[in-house]
């Protein structure tokens, strides 16, 4: 089954984006045909620096790698080396219609969180329908926030179907409900657009410093605490199984250790659960050689399958 995933080069990489789309995606490679890219193109919605969003993609790059995704069971590369896929999202936005767009959530809490309002912003959907369907992609991991825009993309390949017959496939959204929104610090989504995000590859001390700022109630010390309604304990519980997680509550109900006890804990599982990845990404750093090999021979894979497609294409329109 062909799997497609990608992620914005925004900023530094987290803890959400770890749990909602690595971990899952380097247990999707072991079994299925994966198709993974660092979404650039999108990134400039809200990018204001090229030497930065250079460096943001760079370094995603290299996080991925660390993580364990494998060249050998993977095909990656940075989406502005496939450029037909803006080609192919010129020729979609024929088939979107307007109101479709409008009731966009993910635009709609953006804008409302500040995000300047703008036409890439608008049309992000018709751009992700493009990354989808130019490389028949099967099934796509998303976040619950992002099923709207698969659902989106199923009704642009269906119109345009319609007209000139079963081009492109369908795509199905593979979601893990119970990672579908992971807190940040202030207990909203964690994203690096609201600015709440701990970073996957932060020094030790700043990391403590980071989930220090871990938005809690005012229970003090020495008064039983509530696991469920805690921004640290859902945090934690991402690095735990059940036994762990049913200790962890237990030591909340206790009573005898406060939040700040529990932030040093949340540290120290993420510290523990990145060491093999901390060694990795010292590794890729010294040879980006290496790196840039792995993305020219995924760009080439992925160009060959989407020029095929967009011959299908052009032909069908009479381009």
């Amino acid at each position: 089954m062909r799997v497609l995933t990608g992620i914005q080069a925004s900023g530094k990489l987290h803890i959400g984006n770890y749990f909602g789309a690595m971990k899952p995606m380097i247990k999707l490679q072991e079994e299925n045909e994966l198709f993974t890219f660092i979404a650039n193109y999108h990134s400039l919605t809200s990018s204001k620096d090229a030497q930065t969003l250079k460096q943001y993609t760079l370094d995603a790059v290299v996080d991925y790698l660390s993580m364990g995704l494998d060249p050998d069971k993977t095909t990656f590369w940075i989406q502005s080396d496939m450029p037909q896929v803006l080609e192919l999202y010129w020729i979609l936005s024929k088939f979107t219609p307007m109101g479709l767009l409008e009731r966009a959530h993910s635009y709609k809490d953006k804008v409302a969180k500040g995000i300047a309002a703008n036409h890439a912003l608008f049309s992000y959907p018709v751009l992700m329908a493009a990354d989808i369907l130019i490389l028949d992609s099967e099934k796509v991991p998303v976040g619950k926030d992002q099923i709207q825009h698969i659902e989106m993309t199923r009704d642009i390949a269906i119109k345009f179907n319609n007209e000139y017959g079963e081009i492109f496939t369908l795509p199905e959204y593979i979601v893990e409900d119970e990672l579908a929104t992971i807190p940040g610090i202030d207990g909203e989504k964690m994203s690096k657009s609201y600015g709440n995000t701990i970073e996957l590859f932060m020094d030790e001390k700043p990391l403590q410093k980071r989930c220090n700022k871990i938005v809690t109630d005012s229970t003090p010390l020495g008064e039983s605490l509530t696991p469920d309604d805690c921004n640290v304990y859902a945090l934690a519980s991402l690095f735990l199984d059940d036994a762990g997680r049913e200790e962890l509550s237990d030591r909340y109900r206790s009573g005898k250790e406060g939040y700040g006890h529990f932030k040093k804990y949340l540290k120290e599982l993420i510290w523990s659960e990145l060491e093999e990845a901390r060694e990795k990404r010292a590794y890729y750093l010294d040879h980006m050689d290496e790196v840039r090999e792995i993305l020219n021979s995924g760009a080439k894979k992925a160009q060959n399958i989407a020029n095929q497609k967009m011959e299908i294409v052009r032909e069908a329109v009479g381009l």
